[in-house]
């Protein structure tokens, strides 16, 4: 993933969180960050400022209007955290022993608390995957004006640990924007076991079919899920995520084209992923739950593999494929791929699609029309 010279400061930090876990694979790390050994040791060895700032240290007698001006300060830095994560901020950053409920009060005598707060940041205890890159979520945000066109924030969480993988300024949502950035995540962080996206393109053919995207996924040796119609919170801590990004780097901000909104983004990333306490993380920070996958992203896409009893064949122009005499049809986006066809047991005459490790489809002979030579 390149480096860009305006947030080489924020990816330091993300490579010193995850260095730091205890079964890091430090060589391996650093080659995903682009980076020496070397070069990686000595950052290491050398904490920058925020690294000293969290070093556990005695702190003089602060005087009650000392703490509130820090209570206030610290909130005109992240105006959308209320007092749990401030006070565990306070805490972890500045040797400042304050109670949720005291930072509350403070933020309130200050005005800086509206009457809606409380309700819109209730937390929701959502159901979580056992390991980093078990599932990740991907969705675009809704988009928004810029003063040139509009922006598509594509954005991809991992769900157990709410790390936020890729978060991209584009211009619109296409295969063609949206897998080169998925390449730059897999060539960093490694490949996902699933990914879970909603019915719409470029992931999803809105009639269940498969998406020319998802059949390089699927190659990949990623699953490939969709949300069910309608129902936004399979994919809910994305959705979570939004209103964060929303609340965060986006409400009442002007931005005049994608690179200025590509700059807030790098920047208040860093924050969420290495900074921002996480209530249902128990106010660990997402990187400190999150590990890269042991999968690399392969140099070249691997050609399929299928059992000695699979029945395969090609995929021709429009999707057809000739099988025992009939010709069925599939999708489209199967075009030039070999898939196996594999007998469902009790179903005379039904068969599964399979394009590797998944299945794309199903037909039964009964229904099919026999094949013109």
């Amino acid at each position: 993933m390149p480096w860009s010279q305006v947030t080489v400061s924020d990816q330091r930090e993300e490579f010193l969180g995850l260095a730091r876990q205890p079964d890091r694979n430090f060589a391996d790390l650093c080659r995903r960050f682009g980076i020496s050994r070397k070069t990686g040791y000595k950052w290491l060895l050398r904490p920058n400022a925020h690294d000293l700032s969290r070093r556990p240290r005695s702190s003089p007698t602060r005087t009650a209007k000392a703490l509130e001006e820090k209570v206030v300060e610290l909130r005109g830095e992240h105006p959308a955290w209320g007092g749990r994560k401030l006070a565990h901020v306070l805490r972890r950053d500045h040797s400042i022993e304050l109670a949720p409920s005291t930072v509350t009060s403070v933020l309130h005598r200050h005005g800086l608390i509206h009457p809606d707060d409380s309700a819109a940041h209730t937390a929701w205890h959502r159901f979580e995957h056992a390991q980093p890159n078990d599932l990740w979520q991907i969705d675009f945000k809704g988009d928004f004006a810029l003063d040139e066109g509009r922006c598509h924030p594509l954005t991809v969480i991992d769900d157990h640990s709410r790390f936020n993988i890729v978060l991209t300024a584009m211009s619109g949502q296409t295969r063609e924007l949206v897998q080169p950035a998925l390449t730059r995540a897999f060539q960093r962080y490694g490949l996902p076991e699933r990914i879970n996206a909603d019915n719409g393109p470029p992931w999803g053919s809105g009639g269940g079919g498969i998406t020319g995207l998802c059949v390089w996924l699927v190659r990949l040796g990623v699953t490939v899920s969709n949300s069910r119609p309608y129902h936004p919170q399979t994919n809910g801590k994305d959705e979570r995520f939004h209103r964060t990004l929303l609340a965060e780097a986006v409400a009442g901000r002007h931005f005049t084209d994608l690179a200025a909104v590509q700059l807030c983004f790098d920047q208040w990333r860093t924050v969420y992923n290495v900074k921002r306490p996480h209530q249902a993380l128990c106010m660990q920070t997402p990187v400190e739950r999150y590990r890269p996958s042991r999968r690399p992203m392969p140099k070249t896409v691997p050609a399929p593999q299928y059992g000695l009893n699979d029945q395969v064949r090609s995929v021709h122009s429009g999707g057809f494929v000739k099988f025992k005499g009939k010709e069925f049809r599939t999708s489209q986006a199967l075009h030039g791929e070999l898939v196996a066809l594999r007998p469902v047991d009790d179903q005379d005459g039904v068969y599964d699609v399979f394009l590797c490790h998944q299945r794309v489809d199903r037909f039964d002979l009964r229904e099919v029309k026999s094949a013109q030579t």
